[in-house]
């Protein structure tokens, strides 16, 4: 039940929306084709050693645990549309 000039099911529809972009974009992720680069004997970042066990475990891994966290807390993540915020946030 829609008010205003939208249709009755326009909630739906964003709620389809919605998911549906989520969706893509966790098949997006989830699509990346396997790394073929080499793995690197040192980190690239501090050149410390990166241990056999990581190599093995993650193919192509160019960084060591330490600066592989620190870029991993850097990154925010990315947040949705609130479609459905009331106007008192829209407005803020």
């Amino acid at each position: 039940m829609a008010g205003g000039w939208a249709r009755d099911d326009a909630v739906n529809d964003q709620i389809e929306i919605s998911t549906a972009e989520a969706v893509a974009r966790a098949r997006l992720r989830a699509g990346r084709k396997p790394v073929s680069v080499e793995s690197a004997i040192a980190c690239i970042d501090c050149d410390e050693p990166i241990p056999e066990a990581r190599r093995r475990a993650v193919p192509g891994v160019q960084l060591c645990v330490d600066c592989q966290s620190g870029r991993d807390k850097a990154q925010r993540p990315v947040a949705g549309i609130n479609r459905r915020g009331s106007k008192d946030s829209q407005l803020k």
